[in-house]
């Protein structure tokens, strides 16, 4: 079994005012060669956006490009002609694939909205651009892992352009159950939300990352009431 910790306050930060981040890897202004990917995992970024706020129209071209709203709501528009608005329980994916413009906004004034932007490679290079967008219940994921991210278009979750899959759970204290790898060879990346848990023996705290590979099954004991987010990836 191979890890990787990653503890809160060792992240890349940067408050711009009207943003406050943190980076898992590498991105923008922070650089740090040790943490430039987990496998395909390119992206993980903890983002504050103060009311009004947001990024501009900019472009992006062949990535995987998820947004899970964790409060507030956040507005996006594309070159594709789509308009929403993402919320808590939403999970958002773009395929930027032979390239895309897209602006996201928070769209309340009095409040932040915090979401997970989370960038994957994909498998197939310069594929037509595509947008997808899902609701989640969350009841379908206390005491268990709810699928929201996969491969299939024929299985659960917004579909994917990479041999992945993103699980949510809301885990009551004293919880314990196991992941089991999907795809031989692929690594796991936890990163808790809230809450303190035990994976394979290491504990983490909020905000905290560990990736596993080398693995085929992954042990979760709850620490306390948590929200968990893994995301499984090709490692290569």
């Amino acid at each position: 079994m191979n890890t990787i910790l990653h503890k809160a306050a060792t992240r890349g930060h940067a408050n711009h005012g009207w943003l406050d981040t943190s980076h898992t890897f590498s991105f923008a202004h922070y650089y740090n060669p040790e943490r430039m990917h987990f496998g395909m995992l390119r992206v993980l970024n903890d983002d504050f956006v103060d009311g009004g706020m947001g990024f501009g129209t900019h472009p992006h071209d062949n990535m995987e490009i998820i947004s899970i709203p964790l409060s507030g709501d956040l507005e996006h528009k594309d070159s594709m002609g789509n308009v929403t608005v993402i919320k808590q329980n939403d999970v958002q994916i773009m395929s930027a694939g032979t390239g895309i413009q897209h602006s996201e906004y928070n769209k309340n004034k009095d409040k932040k909205v915090n979401f997970l932007q989370i960038w994957i490679f994909p498998k197939e290079r310069n594929i037509t651009p595509r947008y997808d967008q899902i609701t989640f219940s969350p009841e379908d994921r206390v005491n268990k892992l709810q699928q929201v991210v996969s491969p299939s278009k024929e299985d659960e979750g917004v579909w994917i352009n990479q041999d992945a899959w993103f699980h949510l759970g809301n885990l009551k204290k004293g919880f314990k159950t196991d992941y089991t790898i999907k795809k031989k060879g692929n690594g796991v990346y936890a990163f808790v939300i809230e809450g303190e848990v035990t994976l394979n023996g290491q504990s983490l705290d909020k905000r905290d990352g560990l990736g596993t590979w080398g693995v085929e099954q992954l042990s979760i004991v709850a620490n306390s009431d948590t929200e968990l987010l893994l995301i499984e990836v090709p490692m290569n």
